[in-house]
């Protein structure tokens, strides 16, 4: 007879795989193992290797981390910024011919790591894509020494603007400012209207309610850049632009100037025809827009409404981690402000699963957690770690 292991990797899986709601049949069957492994791993029986746990990640969409026990961030607590300094150094070199080892690789290989490293940030999965984004920046800033075309540009302020949306997830928006520097560095050498519109629009949403006019008058000016252009391209990013502008209205309280700019959005996202994931990655569209609109009802702290909304709304799993994600740490605000304080509390259980690094140093999950935890004369152990876990 087996002796019981004393790893709770099993036990992990266990909960995880009732969190997705499948039955260990169900699970088993989408794995390349039998059902008898999995039986035995999640009753201690058999120890997982590490082949079985990344697989049984891959179908539950979560990080393996969260099966092992390991910091499900990937980052050592206080280890942010060993994480972010390879980044720092390579937007720091931009200006300088890096004095890189091997030769870059060619213009279209990196392009398609560019691509790659942002799709892992709307994946949520920082922590790879932390280490591999500085070699791309390193790489393309090297080969735009040598080789300057608008294509290597673009893929430039492409990674850039991936630094931006990484440093700001983790925390560190002064360094997320300087990646924004540089995109707009790399896009006047590409000539390219469309990265310094979203550059604009990336800038702007860093000005809080207090100074939302300097970030209206960016947003403006992203929109001057594209005045004209009709292509899909510059469809998308104006209306992209938009939202950023009802986001920014919405923390200043000017509810009119929110609709002008959602209806603006919503008319250009009739224009755009469906959703337009492949533009920037912006995944502008209707969905976003929706989004949009719930968001600004959270940001004007009209929760009724905001969780009206949000229970009538589609979020499929189609929709970018990243997004689905802040939707549900926004709903799980909603759900507390209402008086639902379980339904928060499974919410933001949700994020973590779904986007455990984004989800850690959002603002609003820890706005959250602390108005749930002043709420409840008994604290669940559920809510008490996830205060732990965000550092309250």
């Amino acid at each position: 007879m087996p002796v019981p292991d004393d790893d709770p990797t099993g036990a992990r899986i266990k909960e995880q795989r009732r969190l997705a709601h499948l039955s260990q049949r169900q699970l088993a069957d989408r794995l390349p193992y039998s059902y008898s492994l999995l039986n035995q791993v999640e009753c201690g029986a058999r120890r997982a290797t590490g082949d079985f746990i990344e697989a049984v990640a891959d179908i539950l969409g979560i990080d393996a981390a969260l099966l092992t026990g390991a910091n499900p961030d990937g980052v050592r607590p206080g280890g942010i910024a060993a994480v972010v300094a390879p980044i720092r150094e390579a937007l720091d070199i931009y200006d300088l011919e890096p004095l890189y080892g091997p030769d870059p690789r060619p213009a279209d290989v990196l392009s398609a790591e560019a691509d790659r490293v942002c799709q892992l940030v709307r994946a949520a999965r920082l922590r790879k894509a932390t280490s591999i984004l500085p070699d791309v920046i390193t790489e393309l800033t090297c080969l735009a020494w040598a080789s300057p075309a608008t294509s290597v540009w673009q893929a430039l302020a492409s990674t850039y603007r991936t630094a931006h949306d990484i440093t700001l997830k983790l925390g560190h928006p002064d360094l997320s400012q300087v990646a924004l520097d540089r995109m707009y560095w790399a896009a006047e050498r590409a000539s390219d209207p469309h990265f310094a519109a979203v550059r604009q629009y990336k800038r702007a949403l860093l000005y809080k309610a207090g100074s939302h006019g300097v970030g209206l008058r960016l947003i403006a000016e992203g929109l001057q850049l594209l005045e004209g252009e009709t292509t899909r391209e510059a469809l998308a990013v104006s209306g992209q632009l938009h939202l950023g502008a009802s986001a920014l209205a919405a923390r200043a309280g000017q509810y009119g100037l929110v609709d002008t700019h959602l209806a603006s959005a919503r008319g250009l996202a009739a224009r755009v025809g469906g959703e337009a994931p492949e533009v920037h990655w912006l995944s502008f569209g209707n969905r976003n827009t929706d989004l949009h609109t719930f968001g600004a009802a959270v940001a004007m702290r009209h929760y009724d409404d905001a969780l009206s909304q949000a229970r009538s709304m589609q979020v499929p799993p189609s929709t970018l981690t990243s997004r689905r994600a802040r939707f549900l740490v926004d709903r799980a605000r909603a759900e507390m402000e209402t008086g639902h304080p379980d339904a928060s509390l499974r919410h933001l259980a949700q994020a973590r699963r779904a986007a455990p690094e984004q989800t850690r140093y959002y603002p609003g999950t820890r706005e959250t957690i602390s108005g749930l935890v002043h709420l409840g004369r008994r604290m669940p152990d559920s809510l008490g770690h996830l205060a732990r876990w965000v550092g309250i």
